[in-house]
């Protein structure tokens, strides 16, 4: 092998990221690291599935016809477990960036969760840097691999420290290595176990028996033996699977450890036929955010594996995870034909009506599980009443909400229990469930027993400035526009409610507005308000709420709020016949109502000034 300058043997440093990384797997205190080897079947899995995609552009790659498998060999003279696939293989620039960088966004938030866990072995699955998980065993690892298709063979090895060796393969292991990947493990003392069959017989039975090609054991005496069954588990009938089967199926599908909350499997035939098995988790993985908005869901054509970012589903259903497998796609599928595909765009459809559906199933026969599903992927799923106008009711019947009444409340149930003459469906949107609550906008509803819709996820400010009804009633925000509760009968007709307070509306209006001139767009007297003073709403645009988002993130302008004032509260009626206070009682009736919605006054010192200068004239005038 004629070596130059960027083929000799080399020594270079990790990324920093993976440093890090390597440290957490090193002096690993998980106690799952059971899933080194699944992870590394894993891996080894998705190069015999490269393998099969890219040779059906380039069948030269497979010419000797030997299938793709993957074949694990304990050695316990050598202390050693090897790992080998007869996948695509790597080159020398692959190994480098496949096991020397971690090239995704969302990797300083994995960093810090795995740092946090208790115990990070599903983060690990999650994340796809399970290669590294070798080292919570492992005192040193040897790759070496051939790129399908190529004379070079390549060894990388390192220790876990700060960085890695590559070099050109030796004689012997180029010709041991005709195709694909063997990864040594030179496993620590107390990883012997690791190198008795029955130990990897488990572990591949519980995390990797779906794996779809033959997993070959390899005892130290004795011939090789398939310790998998190797099969495309979506392909089977459903009455020949366990609950336990598909706990298993999900967990080598999404590299997790939890349960599915959810699990759809069925076929499709007619115009097209596919086969589909899919999962809604129990817990959030910790990738649900990211900007990219990418899902989890594998396209398989004719069990050939094709993409893993497919957007088999829209986006507010990225937290799915599972596989979809077409009988009629072609396999020669380009990113470009993914993304305009006409029997893939129909499939898709198809597969979220569906999805939904059983979303709506589960909803009313198992609550509880629902409940799971909601907890941890409801402000995704709210995305869709935004995104997904066709949808847009189904997903809202979905939707729980905390309210006034209680929690997890749909809206069937609202409308249901619905007051006398209510017409409308009442939200109020803002940061924390305990400030809603508080909030005088909430006042003249709760006088009339009319339950509210609290809505504190950031996502309800933006999918509540549609235009949305529910079962014909129009769904209102008690922050913005006009509100009219007057047909709607008080709980205790005691209440005082209209009673005026003696004070002159137009010259306490008039007053107010000169004082805070272009502060508020308007003053008006308010519906809303039965005990307190004031408060400050949105006009006929966008509710205040989504103003503040839009604004921190400098998309939008905000506008002028509108003060409404309480003419029965005492310190609204004092307005119009104070000389020297008045102006002081006008900032204070806005900058309360400020704080009430959770903001600062604009000026927090002139505030505290003037709240301490009325507070002196009280006192002044008791004692005076």
């Amino acid at each position: 092998m004629t070596l130059d300058a960027d083929t000799s043997a080399q020594s270079q440093p990790f990324q920093a990221e993976v440093a890090e990384l390597l440290h957490l797997m090193v002096h690993s205190v998980y106690s799952e690291t059971d899933i080194f080897l699944r992870e590394l079947i894993s891996n080894a899995s998705d190069a015999c599935d490269k393998l099969r995609y890219e040779a059906i552009a380039a069948p030269d790659l497979i010419a000797d016809g030997a299938a793709p498998k993957i074949r694990i060999v304990p050695d316990k003279k050598a202390n050693t477990l090897t790992v080998i696939d007869s996948g695509i293989g790597m080159d020398r620039q692959e190994l480098i960036d496949n096991l020397g960088t971690i090239a995704r966004s969302g990797t300083k938030s994995f960093l810090s969760r795995l740092t946090e866990a208790k115990d990070g072995a599903g983060l690990i699955g999650q994340f796809g840097v399970g290669f590294y998980a070798a080292f919570m065993v492992a005192e040193r690892i040897v790759v070496t691999s051939r790129r399908a298709g190529t004379d070079q063979v390549w060894t990388w090895s390192s220790s876990g420290g700060s960085g890695f060796e590559i070099a050109p393969a030796s004689e012997d292991d180029a010709r041991r290595v005709t195709r694909g990947t063997e990864i040594v493990l030179h496993l620590k003392p107390d990883a012997a176990k690791y190198l008795e069959t029955y130990e990897i017989e488990r572990i591949v039975g519980a995390y990797s028996d779906n794996i779809q090609f033959p997993i070959e054991l390899q005892p130290e005496e004795g011939e090789p033996r398939q310790i998998n069954s190797a099969s495309a588990l979506w392909q089977r009938s459903k009455s020949e699977l366990s609950p336990e089967d598909y706990t298993q199926a999900y967990r080598s599908i999404a590299g997790a450890f939890d349960e599915p909350a959810m699990t759809l499997h069925y076929r499709a035939e007619g115009r097209q036929s596919y086969a589909v098995l899919l999962f809604a988790p129990s817990t959030k993985p910790f990738d649900l955010f990211e900007p990219s908005r990418k899902g989890r869901v594998k396209l398989y054509v004719r069990r050939v594996f094709i993409a893993d970012d497919a957007e088999l589903l829209p986006a507010y259903l990225r937290f799915i995870r599972g596989v979809i497998d077409s009988e009629d796609l072609p396999l020669n599928l380009s990113r470009e034909m993914l993304q305009n595909n006409p029997q893939l765009a129909q499939i898709r459809k198809a597969v979220t009506s569906r999805l939904i559906g059983e979303l709506e199933s589960l909803s009313e026969k198992e609550p509880e599980s629902f409940a799971k599903i909601w907890d941890a992927f409801g402000q995704v799923i709210k995305e869709g009443i935004w995104e997904d106008f066709e949808r847009r009711e189904k997903l809202l019947a979905l939707s729980r909400f905390t309210t006034t009444t209680g929690e997890k409340r749909s809206l069937k149930q609202y409308v249901e229990s619905l007051k006398p003459n209510q017409t409308e469906i009442y939200y109020l949107v803002g940061d924390s469930i305990e400030r809603l609550k508080s909030n005088p906008k909430l006042e003249q509803a709760n006088a009339r027993g009319i339950e509210v819709l609290l809505l504190t996820d950031p996502v309800d400010a933006f999918w509540t400035s549609a235009p949305l009804d529910f079962g014909g009633k129009p769904l209102k925000s008690l922050s913005q526009g006009d509100i009219d509760f007057g047909l709607i009968p008080l709980l205790d007709d005691k209440i005082e409610n209209n009673e005026p307070s003696g004070a002159d509306e137009a010259a306490t209006i008039a007053a107010i507005k000169d004082t805070l001139g272009d502060r508020v767009s308007g003053v008006r007297v308010s519906q809303r308000l039965t005990t307190s003073a004031s408060c400050l709403v949105a006009g006929q645009g966008r509710d205040q709420q989504l103003e503040r988002l839009l604004a921190q993130q400098n998309r939008g302008v905000v506008t002028k709020p509108i003060l409404e004032i309480n003419m029965r509260h005492p310190l609204v009626a004092a307005i119009a016949g104070a000389k020297d206070a008045s102006a002081d009682l006008s900032f204070l009736l806005l900058e309360q109502a400020q704080i009430l919605d959770g903001e600062l006054p604009e000026d927090p010192a002139a505030f505290a000034n003037r709240l301490n200068q009325l507070v002196l004239r009280g006192i002044a005038k008791e004692t005076g």
